[in-house]
């Protein structure tokens, strides 16, 4: 048997609010155990394998949360926006109560895989400079680009505020106009102003893949969906 818990106390810490509206939707019978309502706010249950629902959405236990979404345009990285909406909104309310956090901000304009946790060590394990995630991006440039300009983003390029020139870990021409470049570090608008830095401009900018983990084909815009193990592997969070 593994670590049981008041069921009060697993929608509580599931984001379900406050421990007295979680205590009152249980005697309520807006929750059910592994198929059975429960109305017995301090029954306990056994935390591995836990399914439960809530109203009737469907959940699992989860003692933390990893997630990935596909990042639409005209959406912030932010809890307070400025001029778009959070991609906060595209999470269930549960998840947003939990403390959420997105890992490495991308613009608003900017589209594709990001990271989302509340897992405060693994954050710092994909967002640290020191662990130099690669992340790669298709970058949609304006003018056609050239073998010496991919050179030149390859061997550095100097930014302004920056003591020492920055290169791309690899770049690749997919057409005259786009471009896969793999960066290790996040500075801000960092793809842009490299680009600048050739003498061209982005049109338009998607991550798509972290580590290993590459954002799935499936995965629309807007859409969102837990890590699995195989993911976290990919993004050298468990071993291979």
């Amino acid at each position: 048997m593994g670590k049981k818990l008041a069921l009060e106390r697993i929608i509580h810490n599931q984001g379900f609010g406050a421990r007295k509206l979680c205590r009152l939707m249980i005697w309520n019978q807006e929750v059910t155990v592994n198929g059975q309502v429960c109305d017995d706010p301090d029954a306990e249950f056994d935390l591995e394998k836990l399914h439960y629902t809530v109203k009737g959405e469907p959940w699992d236990y989860r003692e933390q949360s990893y997630l990935m979404m596909h990042k639409p345009s005209h959406y912030e990285c932010s809890h307070k926006t400025q001029h778009h909406p959070t991609i906060y909104s595209l999470l269930p309310q549960p998840l947003v109560l939990r403390d959420v956090q997105c890992i490495g901000r991308l613009d608003e304009d900017t589209t594709g895989l990001i990271l989302i946790s509340d897992d405060g060590q693994f954050i710092h394990r994909m967002s640290s400079p020191k662990h130099k995630v690669p992340k790669v991006y298709e970058v949609t440039c304006k003018h056609p680009v050239s073998d010496a300009q991919i050179s030149h983003l390859c061997q550095g390029v100097q930014l302004i505020d920056e003591d020492a020139p920055i290169a791309a870990l690899s770049c690749t021409r997919i057409n005259e106009h786009v471009l896969h470049m793999t960066l290790a570090e996040g500075k801000y608008h960092q793809v842009k102003r490299m680009v600048a830095a050739i003498s061209n401009r982005v049109d338009a900018l998607k991550r798509i893949q972290i580590g290993e983990l590459v954002l799935p084909a499936d995965l629309a815009p807007g859409q969102w969906r837990w890590l699995s193990e195989t993911d976290m592997k990919h993004l050298g969070a468990l071993p291979a």
